[in-house]
């Protein structure tokens, strides 16, 4: 399995999570569930630190720049996230009352998780603090180590740095494809997916395409300023898409992005600031699906739909989802107060987002996987760029 690379390996184990999990006796499943869930919590547990782990000491050792290369980051991933909604937004209005009929949902749909297979028992990971705590530590130290030039507190958060890494390379990127495997063979075994997508088949294509539209234009973007090939800097990064594919968690995908994004960008430092950083905050494959779904819910109720009462909701889910970016779905539940609150969803609606979500939700966390890459590349231009025309100022 070693000789196979990362990117076989993850490929096998959705092929054979697929193959096995549609002929397996509940016990072999609840046993592959039991194995999920145990490492689905030790994901749970070591997300917080792979973020403190990388963010921190990149900001200390970014020196004073640092608080601009944060600035920076996030207008970028804002950005993005933007763009892809407002996307979503005219391609869903455009082609949506082509395909979809008025009348067509099924309350069959609503609550697809309950098929999912649960393991024989759990064993609690408790994260030591959670997602958006640990990004606000990671500032707070990461700029603090700039400020005061704290050798000893940068070195320990270094030293803590290569602990993280050694943890990533030799348990949770061995155990990544048993993970994906197990992932797959519950939902066959289930037939979540298989349920949804018998309505919704050709809202998805949509959506994928869309997601793949929006990869190809960041890495457009990100290769024409850097004057490298878009499509050789996509291809490093398939196997963050496919280990996303089967995680359906950014932050759970951070190691493998953080590794093929090395491989198109130059300053490392950058990477290992802007990619865990971006896994948080950039969402531009989630956005997709979340506009998409709901106009296709809305179209399906026949309600009122008009570009000033979505793109505020776009706006929004740009900001609201950071709060749950590491957890499989998170986004979804994020947000549902949007849903409620600007749409106008009534719960059974919600339910049915929540349905609709989950069944492509992996194809989502790839597509912002994949588009962190590019956010590397576009920061990297662009932090260069004002570091040379400071230079220039300073000279002058």
């Amino acid at each position: 399995m070693k000789k196979l690379g990362l990117l076989p390996r993850i490929l096998l184990a959705m092929a054979l999570g697929v193959v096995i999990g549609g002929f397996s006796p509940e016990w072999l499943v609840k046993l592959f569930a039991t194995f999920n869930g145990i490492f689905g919590n030790f994901l749970g547990f070591a997300i917080p630190l792979i973020i403190i782990g990388f963010i921190a000491p990149g900001i200390g050792q970014m020196g004073k720049g640092a608080g601009k290369l944060l600035g920076l980051t996030a207008g970028v991933a804002y950005a993005s996230t933007v763009l892809a909604g407002t996307i979503a937004y005219f391609v869903s209005t455009a082609v949506f009352p082509k395909i979809l009929k008025v009348g067509a949902l099924s309350g069959e749909l609503e609550n697809p998780e309950e098929a999912l297979v649960s393991g024989f028992f759990t064993v609690e990971m408790p994260p030591v603090m959670g997602i958006m705590t640990a990004l606000l530590l990671s500032f707070a130290l990461g700029l603090g180590i700039a400020v005061i030039k704290g050798n000893t507190l940068e070195k320990f958060m270094v030293d803590f740095r290569d602990i993280i890494e050694k943890l990533i390379a030799n348990v949770i990127i061995p155990l990544l494809p048993f993970h994906i495997f197990g992932i797959f063979a519950n939902m066959t075994h289930g037939g979540q997916v298989a349920t949804i997508m018998s309505v919704f088949a050709k809202v998805f294509v949509i959506i994928i395409l869309v997601h793949t539209a929006m990869i190809i234009l960041q890495y457009v973007i990100g290769g024409g300023i850097n004057g490298k090939n878009p499509f050789l800097l996509l291809k490093n990064m398939l196997p963050a898409y496919f280990t996303a594919l089967g995680t359906q968690s950014s932050a759970a995908t951070i190691p493998v992005t953080v590794r093929q994004a090395k491989k198109n960008v130059e300053n490392e430092k950058v990477v290992d600031f802007v990619v865990p950083l971006s896994a948080t905050i950039h969402l531009s494959g989630s956005t997709i699906t979340l506009v998409s779904c709901a106009l296709a819910v809305m179209m399906l109720h026949d309600m009122t739909i008009s570009f000033s009462l979505v793109f505020p909701f776009i706006l929004m889910l740009g900001i609201t989802m950071i709060a749950a970016p590491g957890v499989p779905g998170g986004a979804v539940m994020a947000a549902l107060g949007l849903l409620e609150g600007m749409l106008a969803f009534d719960p059974v609606l919600l339910s049915l987002m929540i349905a609709l979500y989950l069944a492509q939700d992996s194809f989502g966390t790839a597509c912002n996987v994949t588009g962190d890459g590019a956010i590397a590349l576009i920061v990297d231009k662009i932090q260069g760029f004002i570091g040379s025309k400071e230079s220039l100022k300073r000279s002058a």
